[in-house]
Order: C-alpha cells, then structure tokens, then sequence
C-alpha cells in the first residue's frame, strides 16, 4: 500500500505507467483497479502491455472476461 501511495502521489507531477499500477493491484487482490489499469494501459500503449499474456503477475486475472476481452483487443494468437 506505501508503494502504491507513492506513485499515486508521483502521478500528481509526472507520469506513472497504468501497467505498474495495475500489477499493485494485482498483488493486492483488487481485481476491479487492476483490470482498469490494463485497460488505460492498452490504451495508452504503455511498453509492458505486451507481456499481459504471459506476465505470471497477472495469473488472478485470468479467469476475469474483462481480462479474456482485453487480450482479444491486443489480438494475441
């Protein structure tokens, strides 16, 4: 929750990727925060989206159909 609180306080002044803090929200088991976070992430093409479909972090995601829809945005194989 402390690293979370300081990026939160970090995006204030400068930019703060939605993918770092969607695998905090992961760890933390909010799954809500942390597939809307994917979400903004893949929007904004944040570098790190491309691991989604093979990042372990986000293994408690996976049985989420907003996750299962996100991967079929980023069309994977």
């Amino acid at each position: 929750m402390k690293i979370l609180n300081e990026l939160k306080e970090m995006s204030a002044h400068g930019y703060v990727s939605p993918y770092d803090l969607a695998t905090l929200y992961t760890g933390l088991g909010d799954k809500d925060n942390a597939i809307n976070h994917l979400s903004r992430a893949y929007e904004e093409r944040a570098g790190w989206i491309i691991t989604l479909k093979v990042e372990p972090m986000f293994d408690p995601l996976r049985s989420d159909p907003r996750f299962a829809d996100l991967q079929r945005k980023m069309n994977y194989p």
